[in-house]
């Protein structure tokens, strides 16, 4: 390896132009396709086929308006709002409503409907008693109706009998007429006989007489027999006209009777008809009454399930109670995890038009992130110091600004790459950021190791050309190396199986990458370029002169093993061991309490609008309305139709979640066109971050289960909240395979670099104590607050639930990276032949210097972003900061030395088996110095250098 960097070194400093050129090219294509193909990044954090993604994708396919990405806007004002106000927030609101996408709710409007709820129940309650009190006077009205056709009925059925009896009485009255008219007929016959009888006796009397055959005695006495029977008969037949007077007299009454039947039975048919339809009457009334009491008891129900839902969300408002505060909701559809810039800054743009109405607007973080920038004046900052060390070590102008250079070159390279392949995969916002903040130090740092390692060579009188050509050989092994920890580290960030964290470690993986190829080919390259002129001018001029005593001195400095901290630790091993592990104890040991989560409004700055809102929506709507979760029921059977048996079904779900420990309010948040799915909105208690709300959720998780089984539905939930816990569960799963592969590798990396298998085992033990130290460093001041004021914590919190697996994987490769550039050395010397103590210690004064200037640097530029302008890396940046500072001052230069020394040859044992196994990677690179020609080996410090025409 060192070898085959010799020959790419000198290469690279003969082709001096056309390695810039190809640099220069490809830094503006990189450029040319960030330009074009950038997208906007996201400050949402995924996982597919995660529980809360099933049960988002299932909210977007059923009620795609209850799943769009939403802000919230928060409108103050000093005094109660006035109406030309409320028409100004009307008239936002439409405004809104006109942007691509967005929908937004008027709080006034809202909140009047949320009033008037309680009045409309009110007023559904009196009417469903007037409702009451109607039915009920009907069905009396009713009863009494039914009485009366009864009556009446009863009345007409007598009357009927009465009309029948009045029938047969004049039935028989005809009967007796008919007979009584026979009868007088018959005597009426008698008569005429009679009178016939008389009629012939005086004819034949008279005959007689006439005859003189009758005496005229007889004759009289016949006269009067006949005369006597003549009175008989004239008085049967006055008799008979009597009777026939009477008869008739009953016929006239029989058929005045008849006449008053028929009358009466015309009235009794009058009467049923008009019962009858009296009776239809009163059937149709009682009709009507079922149907009216079926009415009743759908309006009871409905009402009672209006009045549940409303106990539901009792205490819900979107306008508080002195009508000073405002709150609504702006949800943008299909935002894929992100408002697209465009719509924040129309929001914010229609929100600026209320000021004039005298209003104070603010946004949540979801409108008013700005991931635009990378660089603000907190790692501005961290670049001026790294360029002050620079500066202060290197001693000329150039050669400080060189390192910078590079550092820039890679991560613009790296970035811009990087954010041009955002067209084809999603990226966090932190992704970028932290390639920036590792390209930046280890650019530096692996460019600084090379021309730190070419001025000592050029000191002591090696040409241009072959001292860059060695000292990519020699220090660009040991850079290839310690790049190759911190890409495996960073790579091995995509075995999580969470794909934002794979991103995030592909992309500084290979800003990473891209940093070492310009350490290894454009440092030596740019070296080339400027010539002697990397080395003070004082420097140049002792070279020209032949003056070599300032180099032999510090060579003999190097040598001396009585001076350097090396020395001092080796002197007191144990006392160093001790001090170490109780400065890292103190540091660490707030890691026990670590509790991480995802970054929300309450992490933003104070005076930051995201802070104001999350602050404003805590205090006066509750804690739990920055974060409410969402639940989403997949019914068995739809629900059936009409709202009554929707609002039933709201209900019973409703009721049953609200039971949950810590849901404060329960409201609908949307049904599907099938009404198969239900969503609600689950208020909690506590704020997203807070432990509580944590609680919740794992109590959620188990009580969905048993609600949906009771209900016939399966019940999901998902939500921000849902996805931060989701997110830091699976990332603390994936944590120990991670740890586990990223320390093999390495391990067996180093096994490579130092052919012992102690020295790797001390490197990760050391690795270890940085991790507690971080960690402790980062749970202190951003979880428990220690030192707020310091680090602009206005309010500690959960720490970022992806920052220990970040972390982890970021510090192992910068500590093998220390290890390797510190004991590296230290094997130099010894390879060189001398004993291990003296190795340490002359390795160590050696390489010191340039290891104490690239460790500040590397926690300048990490501390930098400390304060940068997206929170969410802070604690990255701190983290990083002690971490380093803890690894290369603590763990690195006082631990590492302390145990070699006290270990001897013994930390350089390997197995004579595994020896003869390994590949000899001469990371030192003392079998290249050994193969190279005279010329380009480092002459003897007393001889006069020989200067290159370069020169």
């Amino acid at each position: 390896m060192a070898i085959l960097l010799h020959r790419l070194g000198r290469w690279c400093a003969t082709h001096r132009w056309t390695v810039v050129g190809a640099w220069v090219a490809l830094l503006a294509l990189t450029v040319t396709g960030m330009l074009t193909l950038a997208r906007p990044l996201s400050n949402e954090f995924s996982v597919p086929g995660s529980r809360f993604e099933a049960v988002l994708e299932t909210l977007q396919a059923e009620i795609p308006e209850a799943a769009g990405q939403t802000g919230t806007v928060v409108l103050r004002s000093d005094t109660p709002f006035t109406p030309e106000q409320e028409a100004a927030v009307a008239d936002a609101v439409t405004a809104w409503e006109d942007l691509e996408g967005v929908t937004a709710i008027d709080p006034f409007e809202a909140q009047a409907a949320l009033d008037g709820a309680g009045n409309d129940l009110a007023d559904g309650e009196r009417q469903l008693e007037e409702g009451r009190a109607e039915l009920e006077q009907g069905e009396a009205d009713l009863q009494e109706a039914r009485q009366q056709v009864t009556a009446g009925l009863e009345e007409l059925d007598a009357g009927e009998e009465q009309l029948e009896a009045s029938a047969a009485e004049l039935e028989a009255g005809r009967a007796q007429l008919e007979a009584g008219q026979a009868e007088l007929e018959t005597q009426v016959q008698q008569l005429d006989a009679a009178q016939a009888d008389l009629d012939g006796q005086l004819q034949q009397l008279e005959a007689g007489v006439a005859a003189g055959q009758v005496p005229p005695a007889q004759a009289e006495a016949a006269r009067a027999q006949i005369a006597t029977g003549q009175a008989q008969v004239d008085a049967g037949r006055q008799q008979l006209g009597a009777g026939q007077a009477q008869l008739d007299t009953s016929r006239a009454e029989l058929e005045a009777g008849e006449a008053q039947l028929a009358a009466g039975r015309e009235e009794i048919e009058a009467g049923r008809q008009e019962l009858q339809a009296a009776e239809d009457q009163v059937t149709e009334g009682e009709q009507q009454l079922v149907e009216g009491r079926a009415e009743l008891e759908e309006g009871a129900e409905a009402l009672e399930a209006g009045r549940r839902n409303a106990a539901l969300s009792e205490g819900f408002r979107l306008v508080t109670q002195d009508r000073t505060v405002a709150m609504t909701q702006v949800s943008v559809a299909d935002a894929g995890g992100l408002i697209p810039p465009e719509t924040t800054s129309g929001i914010q743009r229609v929100g600026e038009d209320l000021a004039a109405a005298g209003l104070d607007v603010t946004y949540s973080k979801e409108i008013t992130d700005d991931l635009s920038s990378l660089l603000g004046p907190g790692e501005v900052l961290g670049l001026g110091v790294a360029a002050l060390v620079l500066l202060v070590m290197l001693g000329s102008l150039v050669a400080a600004g060189l390192p910078i250079l590079m550092a820039m070159v890679g991560v613009g390279v790296g970035l811009t790459g990087a954010l041009a392949l955002s067209q084809w995969f999603d990226m966090q916002s932190i992704t970028p950021v932290l390639a920036l903040m590792l390209g930046l130090a280890v650019g530096i740092d692996y460019s600084l190791f090379l021309i730190n390692r070419h001025r000592q060579q050029l000191r002591h009188g090696m040409p241009v050309r072959e001292s860059i050509a060695l000292a990519v050989g020699t220090s660009g092994n040991a850079v290839t190396f310690a790049g190759l920890t911190v890409i495996i580290a960073l790579a091995a960030l995509t075995i999580t199986g969470v794909p934002f964290l794979g991103v995030m470690g592909l992309v500084a993986a290979a800003t990473i990458a891209i940093s070492v190829l310009v350490a290894l080919t454009l440092t030596p390259a740019a070296l080339a370029l400027i010539g002697l002129r990397v080395l003070p001018r004082r420097a140049r001029t002792a070279l020209e002169s032949g003056d070599d005593h300032d180099t032999a001195a510090e060579d003999a400095r190097h040598r001396d093993t009585h001076r350097g901290w090396a020395a001092v630790v080796q002197r007191r091993p144990w006392l160093a061991i001790l001090g170490v592990l109780a400065i890292v104890a103190g540091l660490g040991y707030p890691t026990g309490q670590l509790r991480v989560g995802l970054p929300d409004g309450s992490s933003e700055p104070a005076d930051s609008s995201a802070y104001l809102t999350y602050d404003t929506v805590r205090d006066e709507f509750g804690a739990g309305a920055n974060g409410p979760i969402i639940a989403v029921a997949e019914l068995d059977t739809p629900v059936g139709d009409g709202e009554t048996a929707l609002l039933t079904a709201q209900a019973d779900l409703g009721e049953d979640l609200a039971q949950v420990e810590g849901v404060v309010r329960v409201l609908p948040a949307g049904v599907n066109e099938d009404r198969d799915v239900l969503a609600f909105q689950l208020v909690p208690e506590g704020g997203p971050a807070e432990a509580a709300t944590e609680d919740l959720v794992d109590r959620l998780g188990s009580a969905v289960q048993q609600i949906g089984d009771e209900r016939g539905a399966q019940i999901g939930i998902t939500g921000q909240t849902v996805a931060n816990i989701d997110i830091s569960a699976q990332l603390a799963d994936a944590l120990p395979l991670y740890l586990l592969v990223v320390v093999g590798l390495s391990l067996v990396l180093l096994l490579l670099v130092f052919r012992s298998v102690v020295i790797p085992l001390l490197a990760t033990g050391g690795f270890l104590l940085s991790v507690a130290a971080a960690f402790g460093a980062v749970v202190a001041v951003y979880q428990l607050g220690h030192l707020s004021a310091v680090f602009d914590v206005h309010e500690p919190g959960p720490i970022l639930s992806f920052l220990p697996i970040i972390l982890i994987g970021i510090l192992f490769g910068l500590a093998m990276d220390y290890q390797v550039f510190l004991v590296s050395a230290m094997r130099e010397e010894h390879v060189h032949g001398l004993d291990a103590r003296t190795a340490v210690v002359t390795g160590f004064n050696a390489s010191s210097r340039v290891v104490t200037a690239a460790a500040i640097i590397m926690v300048s530029v990490f501390a930098g972003f400390v304060w940068a302008h997206l929170t969410m890396v802070r604690p990255v940046g701190l983290g990083l900061a002690v971490g380093v500072l803890v690894d290369a001052f603590l763990v690195r230069m006082t631990l590492t030395p302390a145990v070699m020394s006290l270990l001897g040859e013994r930390a350089w044992w390997i197995p004579r088996w595994l020896d003869r196994v390994l590949p000899d990677v001469d990371v030192e690179g003392a079998r290249l110095e050994r193969t190279l020609a005279p010329p380009a080996a480092a002459p003897d410090p007393q001889e006069e250098p020989e200067l290159s025409p370069s020169r």
